[in-house]
């Protein structure tokens, strides 16, 4: 009786066992060395804010304290809020005046270097016509002036326009002095928003001053925000042109008010109403930026998002 031999099973690729890679462990180098630069950057950070953050707390925390205190025990609460350090900065040393005028100066002078600086650098960054971008490096050489070599010039103007030591004058002068940095930062702006709405703006009959205002303006809303607290900053701050422009004591704004507070209040010891002085000056600032910092994020970001 004949046997036949099995023939060998046939190893097939579907029987054979499945081998499945497990993916690499990421490198442990990477995920220390990017933990090490999370913890130095907060680091950094952190020191920053305590660097800014606590010269502001003792600043108020100690117009509200009496002078003895402030000498004797610098660091400490105050026992009480002394609140008349306030009203006697407020009347006796004239703040209330130089806040008024500072906030007329830069608050007619901040409307018109939005307004004109977003007219400019809207044309700027839309229509190409010969000398565009002559004029745009022009404001941008604005930027690098020195403002000590045109106080002499900006003198002898004033003066022949009869606008020396006046709150116009000194509108006037703001305006000028914050023009470059505001049609060099909006130009860039409005190039990055679309030119669909415009165009389909002047399909409908929209003139080029319609467009503008009720259209592009609010579009760009972002950008002027930010650039008008930066504007703010430095004419709130501004100080040497005031000192040289506006010497009449009844038209003073606040930083030279702050510098004569300091004169006058330091001969007479008194430092309480000297830091209630400087915390007024300095409450407006930090106010509006607490209130606009998100649209300030937003408009230094928006070119790139875009």
């Amino acid at each position: 009786m004949k046997t036949t031999d099995t023939p060998p099973p046939v190893d097939r690729v579907e029987d054979r066992p499945r081998v499945t890679k497990t993916p690499a462990a990421p490198k442990k180098a990477k995920s220390s060395e990017g933990g090490v630069l999370n913890v130095f950057s907060h680091g950094v950070l952190i020191l920053w804010a305590i660097m800014v953050v606590l010269p502001l707390l003792w600043a108020v925390m100690t117009s509200f304290k009496d002078d003895d205190s402030i000498f004797s025990s610098p660091w400490s609460l105050p026992d009480k809020l002394h609140v008349e350090n306030w009203s006697r900065a407020w009347s006796q040393a004239h703040m209330s005046d130089y806040f008024g005028n500072t906030l007329i100066v830069v608050g007619f002078s901040l409307v018109g270097t939005l307004v004109l600086g977003s007219m400019a650098a809207y044309v700027l960054a839309r229509f190409d016509f010969p000398g565009n971008r002559f004029i745009y490096f022009l404001f941008v050489g604005g930027m690098s002036f020195p403002v000590m070599l045109a106080l002499v010039p900006l003198f002898y103007v004033l003066n022949n326009m009869q606008l020396l030591n006046t709150l116009p004058g000194l509108i006037l002068v703001y305006i000028a002095y914050s023009l470059p940095f505001t049609v060099f930062f909006l130009t860039s702006f409005f190039r990055t928003l679309p030119t669909s709405i415009a165009e389909a703006a002047f399909v409908d009959g929209a003139s080029h001053t319609r467009t503008f205002f009720q259209i592009m303006l609010p579009m760009a809303k972002p950008g002027l925000i930010s650039v008008g607290i930066f504007n703010f900053l430095g004419q709130w701050n501004q100080y040497m042109l005031p000192t040289v422009l506006n010497t009449d004591p009844d038209k003073k704004v606040l930083s030279q008010g702050l510098v004569e507070l300091a004169t006058s209040q330091g001969y007479k010891g008194d430092w309480s109403g000297l830091f209630a002085g400087l915390v007024m000056a300095m409450l407006p600032v930090l106010a509006a930026y607490i209130i606009f910092q998100r649209q300030v994020v937003q408009g230094l970001t928006a070119g790139a998002l875009k």
